[in-house]
């Protein structure tokens, strides 16, 4: 008995190291891109992913059948969200300027965007993680986009300066 519960145990072991060898890359920029942190300095995204990959060794034989990458995506987004509520209330625009590729967006635009378009997660999946509507979940993502196709405005520069410049 004692010999199944340790091959078990070893097996276990295997799966997950071959699970967090080919998801963990892919989980860690998703977990970049939802903190807005630059991808060579991400100490939250990095604990956000620890967080993840332990939940999901903790589930790993209550999966059955079902995709560990999205237990592990889906608490990383849930972790996420109930971390930024805590932070900034209700998921609202952030208190500091992040300097990540999304940072001007705010957490649940980061959310959103992140699962819809680099996960490409469904709009009725993401809806049903966030407890939004389908509806409130495409208008986030259709705004969030625009904000991010939108050019930066640059600082007016007077006329005359213009002028002077051969």
């Amino acid at each position: 008995m004692r010999e199944r519960h340790a091959s078990h145990g070893a097996r276990r072991a295997r799966e997950f190291e071959a699970f967090v060898a080919g998801a963990a890359g892919r989980l860690l920029h998703a977990a970049t891109l939802l903190t807005a942190e630059p991808p060579d300095g991400n100490p939250r995204a990095r604990r956000l992913l620890a967080l993840s990959l332990a939940h999901t060794y903790a589930y790993w034989d209550r999966l059955h059948g079902e995709d560990p990458y999205d237990r592990a995506r889906q608490y990383l987004a849930t972790r996420f969200a109930r971390a930024a509520w805590h932070r900034y209330g209700a998921l609202g625009r952030a208190r500091r300027h992040l300097t990540g590729p999304l940072g001007g967006l705010a957490p649940q635009e980061r959310l959103i965007l992140v699962l819809r378009l680099y996960e490409g997660v469904a709009e009725e999946q993401t809806a049903a993680l966030l407890g939004l509507s389908v509806e409130r979940v495409r208008t986030i993502c259709d705004r969030a986009t625009a904000a991010l196709l939108r050019p930066p405005s640059a600082p007016a520069r007077p006329v005359a300066a213009e002028a002077a410049t051969p």
